[in-house]
């Protein structure tokens, strides 16, 4: 069953067309990863999957729901959530960092401080439950940022590059998080460049290059692709890798 579709999804910036005609489905507790090379076009359609842009044309549904016309803040509430590129944790403690996101389902506090320990238990932050964000380390930054999307209760989870700056322990360390994630049953959509990684956890993987979707697929068959290795190396591809 799809969770996510879209259909014919465009989206452009004054004479730049940021995403053009993209089309997709992504399964009930698929993990997939969206890969491309710099300005492709990535995050914007996240932006578009979450409720941030408005696509120009095309249509979004989640769940069978067509959900175009919909703003953001109800698509958290009806289970669509994400992360950000740039980690932007708010000036309190974790838990009350993580707290927040729940209260925009509950007016309860007790609720809503149940369900951050809840979270920070699942992303082992549960020892630094009353440390400052400024404190903390890149990587537990980023476990915040994750936590607080957690904390929304989604169905579907967008990750933008929540490995980018972490060196290649905090890599390895973070991947088997994912793959929890997932057989907890959520879906899983996320951006990566680094590529082994992607490659690692990815059931399928989507490739954008200059707004366009160029090619969809297991990682082997992705990796392999004569577009695909255009795009990143700038170059034709021989037979031999054909």
């Amino acid at each position: 069953m799809a969770i996510l579709e879209l259909n014919h999804v465009s989206k452009s910036f004054g004479g730049l067309i940021a995403v053009s005609e993209v089309s997709f489905q992504v399964q009930q507790g698929e993990i997939v990863g969206l890969i491309g090379p710099n300005g492709a076009g990535k995050t914007t359609l996240f932006n578009l999957v979450s409720g941030i842009y408005r696509p120009e044309s095309g249509t979004v549904s989640f769940e069978g729901r067509d959900i175009t016309g919909l703003p953001s803040y109800k698509r958290s509430l009806i289970g669509i959530g994400r992360t950000f590129q740039v980690v932007r944790p708010f000036e309190m403690t974790v838990v009350e960092n993580i707290m927040v996101p729940v209260l925009a389902h509950t007016r309860n506090m007790s609720r809503a401080e149940a369900k951050a320990w809840e979270v920070m238990e699942i992303m082992g932050l549960s020892h630094l439950a009353y440390a400052m964000p400024g404190s903390l380390t890149l990587v537990q930054r980023k476990r915040i940022e994750v936590a607080r999307a957690l904390a929304t209760g989604p169905k579907l989870l967008l990750l933008d590059e929540v490995l980018a700056g972490l060196n290649p322990t905090e890599v390895a360390e973070n991947l088997p998080l994912i793959r929890r994630l997932r057989n907890s049953g959520l879906t899983i959509l996320f951006i990566e460049h680094i590529m082994d990684a992607l490659m690692a956890v990815s059931e399928r993987v989507l490739v954008m290059d200059q707004g366009l979707l160029i090619c969809s697929g297991t990682p082997e068959q992705v990796t392999s692709d004569a577009c695909v290795i255009k795009a990143y190396l700038g170059e034709e591809v021989s037979d031999a890798v054909d």
